[in-house]
């Protein structure tokens, strides 16, 4: 994400400084960029994650703003105020609404206020295990505890029954207090056989807002994504737009501004319902931008420069089919353990309709402190099967040597019927994993 935002800035004439930590002092990104300041170690606890040295490295170097990515203090309101505090923009939304809206009871509450359909479950944060179970017997099992604070799925737990619910509150309470530093946790019925919607948004500080159609995250690990594409073949026009409206009727109630994303699930019948708003920029954004040609990093920049947002959303549309796969430094065939190691040889691949965002080059050492992705691979055709026949050509043309990647698994994603027709919901992965570790 840091090349991406250095090219973006790039574009635009404007120059950049990279906050590095000691892991990433050979990474592209610090090459790229104008200037780069190493801020610590590579724990992330003091380097990506501590606010004074990310404040400190801006300050000297005359930066006006601080644009945070898609991780660590990406959605920290804290972060975000000390940028204010200190004269710099934060290249995202205002604390208060981060704070708000990282706080999944809250949350909640107020899309459930402005009118959002949200999934039935508890009002607020559950104040013991006994009200967990009350509440579990009132909806009905399966039941789902995550946390109030966080994200990326750290935490959550499904419980069938109450003998797995009391098992598994103490154990999300636990993880919650280790991820996020708060143990509080909600309820919510577990809807098993669902897809994951999301709605891109963007927003200006005049109170114009548009949204960008859907993206489809039901590929996904352990609440991870793998594979996503634009626009959902389980969401129709009447659909996406009422999706749309709903999305935008949340961003007017908390008075959102610059780019975010608004998290569904969608079960067979096609109701749809809220679980979360992300209050930054998401990996998938390409492909969103694939089949709009609208520049999401562009208008991130721009609105936080203070500049009105231009884009009318009749002016919208969905052209084009995208589909995006992560490929990570991982064995898929070990439950998707992370590996490390040196990248002897990369080789992306291109052509018509094929982008990679990508950090790599030969001889970069992957550091074992961080996120394992490596590339995206984006791909995009006048219909769904042209985009991911395109892929499965991209992943065969793309060459990383030296480290295990996810690209197998993602072929045989592609070559998978039940993908193909897309009769899939966020259990898929899990289901087809099986078949295919135990393939002859």
């Amino acid at each position: 994400m840091a090349v991406r935002i250095v090219r973006a800035c790039r574009e635009l004439g404007i120059q950049t400084v990279l906050a590095y930590s000691e892991a990433d002092r050979d990474s592209l990104a610090v090459r790229m960029a104008d200037e780069a300041v190493c801020i610590g170690p590579a724990a992330s606890i003091r380097s990506y994650l501590n606010p004074p040295a990310l404040i400190s490295a801006a300050l000297i170097t005359g930066c006006d703003a601080i644009h945070p990515g898609y991780g660590f203090l990406a959605e920290n309101s804290y972060f975000a105020e000390m940028c204010t505090g200190c004269n710099l923009h934060f290249i995202g939304p205002h604390a208060e609404t981060i704070r708000l809206m990282g706080d999944k009871a809250l949350g909640r509450h107020t899309m459930q206020q402005a009118g959002v359909p949200v999934i039935p479950g508890s009002e607020g944060e559950l104040r013991s295990v006994e009200e967990a179970i009350e509440l579990a017997q009132t909806i009905g099992y399966p039941v789902l505890l995550k946390p109030s604070a966080g994200g990326g799925g750290r935490g959550m737990r499904v419980a069938w029954n109450e003998k797995e619910l009391l098992k598994g509150y103490a154990t999300a309470r636990s993880e919650a207090e280790v991820a996020f530093g708060r143990s509080d946790l909600i309820l919510e019925k577990y809807l098993p056989q669902v897809r994951h919607i999301e709605v891109q948004v963007l927003a200006d500080a005049y109170g114009h807002a548009i949204h960008l159609g859907e993206r489809d995250c039901s590929v996904q690990r352990r609440y991870q994504k793998i594979i996503e594409e634009a626009p959902s073949i389980a969401v129709d026009a009447a659909m996406r737009e009422q999706m749309g409206i709903a999305a935008l009727r949340g961003v007017h109630a908390i008075g959102y501004v610059n780019a975010g994303t608004f998290e569904f699930l969608v079960d067979p019948q096609g109701n749809y319902y809220f679980i979360e708003m992300n209050t930054r920029i998401q990996v998938e954004h390409t492909v969103t931008e694939a089949v709009t040609g609208i520049d999401l990093l562009h208008w991130q920049l721009r609105i936080a420069a203070g500049e009105r947002l231009t884009l009318d959303q009749k002016n919208v549309r969905i052209g084009e089919h995208a589909v995006e796969c992560r490929i990570n430094a991982e064995d898929p065939g070990r439950d998707f353990l992370p590996v490390s190691g040196e990248v002897e040889f990369f080789l992306p691949p291109g052509g018509p309709g094929v982008r990679v965002d990508s950090h790599l080059y030969a001889g970069y050492a992957l550091p074992t402190t961080y996120d394992s992705l490596l590339a995206k691979i984006i791909t995009w055709g006048a219909t769904r099967d042209e985009a991911l026949n395109r892929m499965r050509r991209a992943l065969n043309e793309c060459v990383i040597t030296g480290i295990p990647t996810t690209i197998p698994f993602h072929l045989a994603v592609l070559d998978d019927p039940s993908f193909r027709s897309g009769s899939i919901s966020t259990g898929y992965v899990a289901e087809f994993l099986q078949h295919w570790k135990n393939r002859p």
